[in-house]
């Protein structure tokens, strides 16, 4: 009996098989790159149109009480959060634009390239509460 061979062969993948999986598997992850990239980019959009609500909130509050916006943001009691690129978790520089005693105008600019296309994210929100992206991502 030899004692280099098994008796029996184990079943199993060869080299060239797994390499062809992995192949496969690289290119559907490259096909649906781009789409992640995208969902990404909607999902940080959550947190801007969710800070320019609460702005336009204490807007409304502060209007309520003075009979007039005001365009600090301290004033209102809106603290911004620490930005990405100052070591925090904030996507979007929140300010206010313009206030007069009957209107206002907030803005929403992302600070980072969400999907590296070269154009930063914008939202703004008015006295009205119409929000709107100004610059799409």
């Amino acid at each position: 009996m030899n004692r280099c061979r098994p008796a029996h062969r184990l079943a199993a993948f060869t080299l060239t098989e797994l390499l062809i999986a992995l192949v496969i598997v690289g290119v559907l992850v490259y096909l649906a790159l781009p789409d992640y990239s995208q969902v990404v980019a909607n999902a940080k959009a959550t947190e801007a149109k969710l800070q320019l609500e609460h702005l336009h909130s204490l807007q409304t509050t502060r209007f309520y009480e003075r009979s007039a916006y005001s365009a600090d943001l301290r004033e209102l009691g809106f603290q911004q959060q620490k930005l990405i690129t100052d070591g925090g978790n904030a996507n979007y520089r929140v300010e206010v634009v313009n206030a007069s005693p009957n209107s206002y105008l907030a803005r929403a600019t992302a600070v980072a390239d969400f999907d590296q296309d070269g154009t930063y994210n914008v939202w703004e929100i008015d006295h009205e509460k119409a929000l709107k992206e100004v610059v799409p991502d």
